[in-house]
């Protein structure tokens, strides 16, 4: 260099941009776009600008925080993921079991139909 000093100066440590909602998901920034979808996207091989392209509420730098966080804390990360989607078949087999899928197609085009005649 040509004996020029540059100072940067180091800013305050940010937080992270994850907040747990009421129902226990993990949601980026102010946003309603949940951690799962962020890394669920970023495994698909998508980059952080085709997120935020897919996901415009997101700001680009939330989206570098998360990818970042969770490549220092895959194992952390990936616990919470499976605990997730457990949680999710857990309620998808409770809501099979109280309204049975099968015939339902049949229900709701009877349905239609009854509504268009009397309608």
């Amino acid at each position: 260099m040509d004996g020029m000093t540059f100072m940067i100066s180091v800013p305050q440590v940010e937080t992270l941009p994850l907040e747990m909602d009421a129902h226990g998901a993990i949601r980026v920034g102010k946003t309603r776009v949940t951690l799962d979808t962020v890394i669920e996207a970023f495994n698909d091989g998508a980059t952080a600008e085709e997120i935020v392209q897919q996901y415009p509420t997101l700001l680009l730098a939330d989206v570098y925080s998360v990818i970042g966080y969770y490549l220092r804390r895959r194992e952390e990360v990936e616990a919470y993921l499976r605990q997730r989607e457990q949680k999710a078949e857990q309620v998808r087999h409770e809501n099979e079991a109280r309204f049975s899928p099968v015939g339902i197609r049949e229900r709701l085009l009877a349905r239609r139909k009854n509504q268009t005649e009397s309608g």
